[in-house]
């Protein structure tokens, strides 16, 4: 590979790692929040050897006569090969295009994510109404919490609509929780009933009391919720995990 394209793949790479984990919130939308010093010391890393690479002196190259077993019309390595340039295109991509985030394409395709057991007894819920929850406490307090205190309990939860097959009078609030980078991207969702599905994608608080079949603290309630209603929300600048309800 010629020496200008190794320059150009190193300095474009640590400016687009740079730009995206600087200046934007993009980076999130590939790995978790820890993840952002690593990515920026990456960038000041590969923006260092670009410059040493195009400050070193060229290679020195020596011709040898042909002979020995050698033939005169060999291969020309000086020409950078034609799959190289592809190269460009995903450091060019942190620079002018960020890809669109997971979304409701994605938690269709994929099981809910199960949650983690509670060991501990839960603690008392707070007498605010409606409750602001997550999506994976809910969860927990339907399936694992034995006292049952969330019969009856007005919450609100703030995720994305996602379609719900087979329910057809009702449909999903999602969220996508990454533990790593996209790649290990897992859903957590709620089934809604009784509101009308707002456009897939679209960010809502929803507000209603657990409705479901099966037993409260148990594994076998359903964790899906009777909506009172649903507001739209901005989308949250870190999307990627499962956060208390926004304010409008």
């Amino acid at each position: 590979m010629r020496r200008f394209v190794q320059v150009g793949l190193l300095v474009l790479g640590g400016l687009g790692l740079l730009h995206t984990s600087l200046f934007t919130d993009e980076y999130l939308r590939y790995v978790k929040e820890g993840m952002r010093p690593l990515l920026v010391a990456s960038g000041v890393l590969l923006l260092v050897l670009g410059v040493a690479e195009a400050w070193a002196a060229p290679p020195t190259e020596e011709h040898g006569e042909p002979g020995h077993g050698q033939e005169g019309h060999g291969h020309d390595h000086s020409r950078v090969p034609r799959v190289a340039w592809l190269l460009f295109l995903p450091v060019l991509s942190l620079l002018f295009y960020a890809p669109p985030a997971l979304g409701s394409y994605t938690a269709s395709r994929e099981p809910t994510k199960a949650v983690a057991v509670q060991d501990d007894a839960f603690d008392p819920l707070p007498a605010t109404s409606p409750l602001p929850i997550t999506l994976t406490d809910f969860t927990q307090r339907v399936q694992q919490d034995r006292s049952r205190a969330i019969r009856g309990r007005a919450v609100v939860m703030t995720g994305f609509v996602s379609p719900a097959p087979g329910e057809q009078d009702g449909w999903y609030l999602t969220r996508i929780i990454v533990n790593c980078c996209a790649a290990d991207a897992s859903s957590v969702k709620v089934l809604v009933r009784g509101i009308a599905a707002p456009k897939a994608d679209t960010w809502v608080n929803v507000t209603g009391t657990w409705q479901g079949s099966g037993t409260l603290g148990t594994s076998s309630a359903a964790v899906a919720l009777d909506a009172r209603g649903v507001q739209k929300v901005r989308k949250p600048s870190n999307a990627y995990m499962d956060a208390l309800p926004l304010t409008s």
